[in-house]
């Protein structure tokens, strides 16, 4: 795989990385599918023979449960991976995910405790605060994210899912390695409000979670139906009834060009985003797709193909809102 510099800081990672979310469940409940441990533990350990040793995760996934479980894979090569967690969406002492957002200097120390201990690590890469904390000014946050770095116990800060002027805020305080926010052929809203703009002037690194639209882009979501009853993607705008049918056929039209190109729809939809210099992290927990997933960093896109998906999915055009109403109110946008 591609080796590239994310932001210019010094971190060096592969140009696509894996989400390792759906690798486990999610306070009980079925997000992406059943869980199989053994099999992401063997997926973690093929993209590493593919050259992928970029590891995303948080300790709000399961909660701990995706930590603990990315300890087990890396066991003792702890040094072949890079590993990026993130903190910010609130967990009590009971380990209970209260859904507030918490950014202050005690809650940052007391994150990264635990993560540690969840990864079994003394260092952690990268490491992102997932929510901007409203109440908390982002000058603490970070500066307690600065305490951990010069602790040795975090390489690199990030943030996620965050505006300009935060971003900006933050910077000052100490250098912002990378910006995570969800980002494909679907979802451009940091595109749209400048975001990436400000990225590139400031000279940090940009990674996109979701870059298959949150599993559409696959082409293997037809129906409704097709998702498990209790995933929670029946329950966001972009899978409603309103915008499904449209969807689909903007699906069907990048499918289209993705068979001229003898590829799959996933990896045309990939290799556009590392064509703009944006690091995906598709997430998934089985070794078939990470291969495929592996293959689009390969693939070379033209002038005429990359403004032929311009076209068929246009910056600004609504697939629907990629969370419920509650989740979008937290964005920082």
């Amino acid at each position: 795989m591609n080796k590239v510099k994310l932001g210019n800081q010094g971190l060096i990672i592969p140009n696509i990385g894996l989400g390792c979310m759906g690798m486990t469940g999610f306070e009980d409940a079925n997000m992406y599918g059943i869980a199989d441990e053994k099999e992401a533990v063997a997926t973690i350990h093929r993209s590493l023979e593919l050259g992928g040793n970029f590891l995303d995760t948080a300790d709000l996934y399961g909660p701990f449960k995706n930590e603990q479980l990315i300890a087990k894979a890396v066991g003792t090569a702890r040094e072949k991976y890079i590993i990026a967690t993130k903190f910010g969406w609130e967990i009590d002492d009971n380990d209970k995910v209260t859904w507030a957002i918490n950014g202050s200097r005690n809650y940052v120390k007391k994150s990264v405790e635990r993560s540690l201990k969840n990864l079994k690590t003394d260092y952690i890469d990268l490491y992102y605060m997932h929510r901007l904390d409203k109440n908390t000014p982002i000058e603490e946050t970070v500066t307690a994210m600065a305490e951990l770095v010069k602790e040795g116990k975090v390489g690199y800060l990030g943030l996620s899912e965050v505006s300009s002027e935060t971003i900006k805020r933050a910077h000052a305080v100490h250098p912002v390695t990378a910006v995570q926010s969800e980002f494909s052929l679907f979802e451009r809203t940091v595109e749209e409000r400048g975001i990436l703009q400000t990225l590139k002037e400031l000279e940090i690194g940009f990674v996109a979670y979701s870059p298959l639209g949150r599993g559409f882009l696959s082409g293997q979501i037809r129906s409704i139906d097709d998702l498990p009853e209790n995933d929670f993607r029946r329950g966001i705008p972009r899978f409603q009834e309103h915008y499904f049918h449209k969807n689909i056929e903007l699906v069907e039209a990048i499918e289209n060009l993705a068979k001229e190109k003898n590829v799959t729809s996933s990896q045309l939809a990939l290799a556009w985003i590392i064509s703009k210099g944006i690091i995906p992290i598709p997430g998934t927990k089985r070794r078939s797709y990470l291969e495929q997933n592996v293959e689009a960093g390969k693939i070379t896109l033209s002038e005429a193909d990359l403004a032929k998906l311009e076209s068929i999915v246009p910056l600004g055009t609504d697939t629907g809102a990629p969370y419920d109403e509650f989740s979008m109110g937290l964005l920082d946008y």
